[in-house]
């Protein structure tokens, strides 16, 4: 039968037709299918915040620690500027608000009633404070690769109530403007102290600890701050804020240079900058309290991270304007020429490239110095922190014991005496385990020796303050794991209550404190210890770990 038979030709059609009717409706449902898949991702609900946080691509659960740690810090920053706050210095004039002025006047219950507000608030956001950090820490080091941008808005945030307050913790900032005073009037700061200017705007907040004592910061620093102190046209109040600024200004190059430091060592760059930049040291005494640690140290991670990056030289430059800011940052000269050829290589092999950088940094030192006109006294100044006797450093303290001791048994001995010997043995020792931690850096790693080493020189040191422990804890967090992680968080959630003002104002406010008001005070503490965070704190959990993958 052939194909014009008039028989089959009709069925040949109907097959056809029937064919092209089934192609289009199932290019109709395809595509009806395809629209109702768009419409149900359109108008589904949004997922919940838990779901966001299993999802690796989703970050915005960090506004949540980022919120509450501005909170902390707000309270922080309310309770340190009540005009009877312990924790800044209330001297009128001083700062635009938050100090005594000639109309304050309050009964004496409103003052004892003001200021346990203000000590509950400091310590309840630094207890606050401290968790967000500890819970944030532990998200990250389980769930690696947050955006940096997204850590540096919440730098910012937190930044914000910090550079509003009055200087807090210290006022070591009035001693660096005064200093600064005194360079643009071409005042010697490393023959003379602050009193030298008589009395006035610039004189009166210092402490008087300091008062007649030479300045022992370097050449660059003082050429800055004689640079604030005139730009500010000699403006006391001025010249301190322009202090914090370039303090904040050191800790915004800290956060540019640790996530690349942390990626020269395969490390999470986010991870670094919260154990670094985020840590509650930093806000609170390198920003707030406007130490000047901060650009000794930002300094000291550039050039560290510059010579990571095949620029020795420009690290070692970068490690001098370190050292000339404060001393200690001179070890980055000096493990920057013991790596600059590698590791493994004979100790022979490494001391031309130390001499090469001794003899790179000691002309930067020099040049400085040259300009500013100073001279090399600031070198003879070194030890001047050595004047406060504090027992929470190991070496001062164990010296006034055994003088008190002394004096129990009927040994008549001059406490200067014993402490010039026990500190002398603290040197010592940390000299000895700087030098050990240089021999074994190629096996322990080239951060960890140089943050263990400055943590040594400050814990042995002669005194010990929290903006000195910045050092190693800084240059230890792009490397941290295991028992030194444990060393940065302990240091770093214990240095802010070293040495803190308002804890012997604390405890006399608790023995005569009104009973109902000290039981309200108490709960309302209790509440910044025990308050819940919210779920995203289960990111730092292992065993949510593998629901995060799985998702």
């Amino acid at each position: 039968m052939n194909s014009s038979d008039p028989h089959t030709s009709p069925t040949s059609h109907e097959e056809s037709r029937f064919s092209e009717v089934a192609h289009l409706g199932a290019s109709m449902l395809e595509e009806a299918s395809s629209r109702s898949q768009r419409l149900f991702h359109r108008f589904r609900p949004a997922p919940s915040a838990h779901e966001r946080e299993r999802d690796p691509s989703d970050w915005r659960w960090l506004r949540r620690p980022a919120l509450l740690g501005f909170i902390a810090l707000i309270a922080i920053a309310v309770g340190g500027s009540f005009s009877n706050s312990p924790f800044k210095l209330n001297m009128a004039g001083t700062w635009p608000f938050g100090v005594p002025t000639s109309n304050t006047a309050l009964t004496d219950h409103e003052n004892e009633t003001v200021l346990m507000l203000g000590l509950l608030l400091v310590y309840g956001g630094l207890v606050l404070l401290l968790r967000v950090w500890i819970q944030l820490g532990k998200a990250l080091k389980n769930r690696p690769g947050a955006p940096i941008s997204h850590l540096s808005w919440m730098l910012a945030l937190w930044v914000i109530p910090m550079m509003v307050v009055a200087p807090l913790f210290s006022r070591d900032v009035f001693s660096y403007a005064a200093q600064g005073e005194m360079v643009s009037h071409h005042i010697n700061p490393y023959i003379y102290g602050p009193f030298t200017l008589g009395s006035g705007p610039f004189v009166n907040p210092v402490d008087p600890l300091w008062g007649n004592t030479p300045s022992p910061y370097g050449p660059l620093f003082s050429i800055v701050d004689g640079f604030l102190s005139t730009v500010s046209f000699h403006q006391a109040t001025v010249t301190v804020m322009a202090l914090r600024l370039l303090e904040l200004a050191a800790v915004i190059l800290l956060a540019y240079c640790i996530p690349k430091l942390a990626r020269t060592f395969h490390r999470d760059p986010g991870e670094a900058f919260v154990l670094a930049v985020l840590n509650p040291i930093v806000v609170l005494t390198l920003i707030s309290g406007a130490h000047n640690d901060a650009l000794m140290v930002a300094l000291l991670v550039a050039g560290l991270t510059a010579a990571r990056l095949k620029h020795p030289v420009w690290g070692v430059v970068l490690c001098a304007l370190a050292a000339a800011v404060k001393a200690p940052a001179a070890l980055g000269i000096l493990y920057i020429g013991w790596e600059w050829l590698g590791a493994g290589v004979p100790v022979r092999q490494r001391l031309r490239p130390i001499a090469i950088s001794g003899l790179i940094s000691a002309a930067v030192l020099s040049a400085l110095t040259m300009i500013s006109g100073l001279g090399f006294g600031w070198i003879g100044n070194l030890l001047t922190p050595g004047t406060v006797k504090s027992w929470a450093a190991p070496a001062t303290g164990i010296g006034m014991a055994l003088t008190g001791f002394a004096h129990v048994i009927g040994i008549d001995v001059g406490q200067s005496g014993v402490l010039a010997v026990t500190r002398m043995i603290g040197l010592i020792l940390a000299v000895v385990a700087g030098i050990w931690l240089l021999k074994e850096s190629d096996r322990i790693g080239e951060l960890n020796a140089i943050g263990l080493t400055l943590l040594l020189f400050v814990v042995l040191g002669p005194v010990v303050q929290p903006w000195y422990l910045t050092w190693g804890l800084i240059l230890l967090a792009p490397v941290a794991e295991g028992r030194i992680r444990t060393v940065l968080i302990t240091l770093s959630v214990i240095s802010p209550f070293v040495g803190l003002p308002g804890g012997r104002t604390l405890v006399l406010q608790i023995v005569h404190a009104d009973p109902i008001e000290l039981a309200i005070a108490l709960v309302a503490l209790l509440l910044f210890v025990v308050a819940p965070l919210g779920r995203w704190t289960s990111i730092g959990n292992l065993e949510d770990q593998e629901l995060i993958n799985a998702s």
